[in-house]
């Protein structure tokens, strides 16, 4: 009988090694065939960033899902800001229980075309906050890209949290070429362009192409006159984009239909077709489609 305390030669700690690498490696490569023959399902995969909290860039993201699965697109919306869910609340699912099998996740139908996954989900309590760490929060994303059952899709939209992180990062290092590009969100004013630069950077470092700039909260239009006040100032998006070398892709003027759509959960596109902002948002569309 062999002891059991007898400590290991070098040769065997070498062997044990070498197996466990030879496992981990196995394991990887089934795990990263799981995922790219997801994701081939998916013919567009784009990620909307802000290097700036409190753009809107959640909600911008919400109804470019939500205007796509109007036009008739086959539309997943994947939610990976895991500190600050906003898109369970915006799309009026956050009620909804996961359900999956061992290997996959399904995600929650908004409609018949237009399905919605997000950390949020995974919350028992919505005012428990998320602390995690970079490995723990790369896992979830590559969990979400490997096993959410998507179908086929026209678009997934990916929407990720203000900044140039670990979960934007890790977004392109998982999908590596296969992203189609990233829409950039702004405000007009100074202060939030500066941070918002810092992601065209990003981009450009690590090579994932830019479709354009998105113009948040450009203006407030009276609904009673149809005057157009600017809150902020003018022209703040459309002018960095042009100094930074990028397409604007338009600017989506305040309503307050988008705030009171957004707190109950209703589609505001679907309901206010003929507001402003609503035009903005299809015009948008329109752009991303034709680029």
């Amino acid at each position: 009988m062999a002891d059991e305390n007898k400590p290991k030669s070098e040769e065997e700690e070498i062997a044990e090694t070498f197996e466990k690498n030879i496992a981990e490696a196995s394991q990887q490569s089934m795990e990263n065939e799981a995922l790219d023959k997801r994701m081939s399902q998916i013919k567009k995969k784009i990620v909307v960033l802000s290097g700036k909290g409190g753009v809107g860039k959640s909600t911008v993201a919400a109804n470019l899902a939500t205007s796509l699965a109007l036009a008739g697109k086959k539309v997943g919306l994947m939610d990976i800001d895991i500190h600050g869910p906003s898109i369970p609340k915006l799309m009026g699912l956050e009620s909804e229980p996961i359900t999956g099998t061992d290997d996959s996740i399904h995600p929650i139908k908004k409609s018949d075309n237009l399905s919605v996954m997000s950390v949020g989900f995974l919350m028992m309590n919505t005012d428990d906050p998320v602390i995690w760490r970079g490995p723990l929060k790369y896992s979830l994303i590559r969990q979400f890209l490997r096993d959410v059952e998507w179908g086929e899709l026209d678009y997934l939209i990916i929407d990720s949290p203000p900044g140039t992180g670990d979960e934007p990062l890790s977004v392109v290092q998982l999908l590596s070429n296969n992203l189609d590009g990233a829409v950039i969100v702004t405000t007009p004013q100074q202060l939030a362009i500066d941070d918002v630069r810092k992601s065209i950077g990003f981009c450009r470092k690590v090579e994932l192409p830019i479709l354009g700039v998105v113009e948040n909260m450009a203006g407030f239009i009276c609904p009673h006159c149809g005057e157009k006040t600017e809150l902020f100032k003018s022209h703040g998006g459309s002018d960095m984009a042009e100094s930074m070398g990028v397409k604007f892709l338009g600017s989506i003027p305040i309503d307050p239909q988008i705030v009171e759509s957004s707190d109950l959960g209703v589609d505001y596109l679907r309901n206010y077709p003929e507001r402003e902002a609503a035009k903005a948002f299809k015009s948008v569309i329109e752009t991303i489609q034709n680029s």
